[in-house]
């Protein structure tokens, strides 16, 4: 729809226009929306029936909202989709620095020249697009960026008493009128600048340096706020708590499919010449449950889903890496390029102390293992911990490729497609089992299954799996537990 041609007053009283609250706009647009069985939130998934609905019914409810919710959960993200709820153009009073209403305006500006003009005011049109606002709470805000103070340059330009109300400047929120204003980390914002937004919530009062203007301004706050900062760095005051009508729990995704969606969605990864089997997808988001499960890692501080998205980046870079040092024009992602998701998963976990004591490495790599080991249950036999003697199992040709001809392999960081090829098709009796387990799989999909039994089996502690400077060396356990004994 292309910006509405009328200029004047004298123009929409002509088409009938009628002013309506912001929090009107939503609510009706919403309505029409659930009313037609279309989304209200496209592109936000895991929360269709948790997080959605709630929000859906305090919008209905015309309510202030707040999202409690870890790091990483699309709380921002939600706010900012709201936009798409509002009225694609709305009028304001042309000049107005409050996006004045032309026919309800709240400025002595606007007053005044409606006043004067009458129906010939002239009068302007925003989009939605520009009726957002963001503020991030830090300890250095002051009541003069959010509500505003008296601007002595005005004064004396206009010659103006400082106890003329036109020497104010406002702030954020007041320049915010008629928009959707979000204050993110809200427990963040020290607690003499939470008081100041008591009355503008409740009585649509502003106060600056001792003026008091009834100015029912027309917003749409949404705060949002993370449960670790309560104890942290600080908390929301109780007044202002009371006065948001609707806190909104949010929550990481429940399934792994669901975190794929989201990854595929977020992952800036141009990858036409990498080939990226669905497991290594599957086992990128069973990194990020692993961590969210670890007893190394601080729950309280939540894993983000951030931490699945520069993971799958990380991980597609290590291919294309790859690709360029052999100059080759196409390669399949592998279970050893996995090693290059390290740096991605450690700036985004938060380690209790006794994860501190092993390092960030060692955690990250070890998270990538409990992956490992979640994803090999899906499509091998588990490996039980302890065997009969006489009990068969069906990785036992592999333990005795390894153990009776002391064989060992290495797979090298920047092997080309041809040796990664070569050294994990010399492992014969990997066939036999990817025959029975694999037969529906996709070709190109095997020999990332190869990996998976080596590194699966080393996980499961029947085979042993050194990290070397420049790839991985696999080797039987008990040989090379012998040999220790011996040397």
């Amino acid at each position: 729809m292309k910006k509405p041609v009328y200029s004047t007053i004298k123009d929409l009283k002509k088409i009938n226009y009628k002013s309506k609250s912001i929090k009107d706009e939503l609510s009706d647009n919403l309505s029409n929306l659930l009313k037609n069985g279309k989304p209200s939130f496209f592109g936000i998934y895991g929360y269709e029936n948790t997080v959605i609905p709630d929000l859906e019914r305090a919008i209905l409810s015309k309510h202030n909202i707040n999202f409690l919710g870890l790091r990483g959960q699309a709380k921002t993200r939600l706010a900012r989709k709201m936009v798409d709820l509002l009225d694609e153009w709305i009028p304001v009073v042309d000049g107005s620095e409050i996006n004045d209403d032309p026919l309800d305006p709240i400025s002595n500006y606007a007053k005044k020249i409606i006043n004067n003009k009458g129906d010939d005011t002239k009068i302007n049109w925003i989009h939605r697009s520009e009726r957002f606002y963001e503020k991030l709470a830090t300890p250095d805000v002051t009541v003069s960026d959010l509500i505003g103070d008296i601007d002595p340059i005005k004064a004396a330009s206009l010659k103006l008493s400082y106890s003329d109300e036109r020497v104010i400047h406002f702030g954020m929120i007041p320049r915010a009128n008629r928009s959707i204003f979000v204050i993110n980390e809200l427990p963040d914002l020290q607690a003499r600048i939470q008081v100041a937004l008591f009355s503008i919530l409740e009585e649509k009062e502003i106060q600056i340096r001792g003026f008091k203007l009834r100015l029912p301004l027309d917003l749409q706050f949404i705060f949002t706020a993370n449960p670790e900062d309560y104890t942290n760095r600080g908390s929301i005051v109780t007044p202002l708590k009371d006065r948001i009508g609707s806190q909104i729990i949010t929550h990481y995704p429940l399934s792994i499919e669901v975190s794929k969606k989201i990854t595929n969605q977020e992952a800036n990864s141009s990858y036409s010449n990498v080939y990226v089997p669905e497991i290594a997808k599957d086992l990128v988001e069973e990194i990020n449950f692993a961590a969210r499960k670890s007893d190394y890692v601080d729950y309280k501080s939540g894993v983000s889903a951030r931490m699945s998205i520069t993971a799958f980046e990380n991980l597609v870079s290590t291919t294309r890496r790859r690709m360029l040092i052999n100059g080759e024009d196409n390669s399949v992602i592998r279970l050893s390029d996995f090693a290059g998701i390290i740096p991605a998963i450690n700036g985004k976990i938060e380690l209790v102390y006794e994860g501190e004591e092993q390092g960030a490495d060692q955690i990250s790599y070890d998270l990538i293992n409990e992956g490992v080991k979640s994803i090999f249950v899906k499509y091998f036999p588990e490996i039980k911990k302890l065997q009969k003697q006489d009990e068969v199992s069906p990785y036992d040709e592999v333990v005795e490729w390894f153990l009776v001809n002391e064989n060992e392999i290495f797979i090298g960081d920047e092997f080309t497609n041809v040796e990664y090829e070569k050294v994990l098709n010399s492992v014969k009796p990997l066939d036999d089992l990817i025959d029975k387990y694999c037969n529906n799989q996709k070709k190109q999909d095997l020999l990332f299954f190869k990996e998976l039994l080596l590194w699966g089996m080393s996980a499961f502690k029947k085979l042993d799996k050194n990290r070397m400077l420049d790839g991985l060396e696999f080797k039987d356990s008990i040989g090379t537990y012998f040999n220790d004994i011996n040397t």
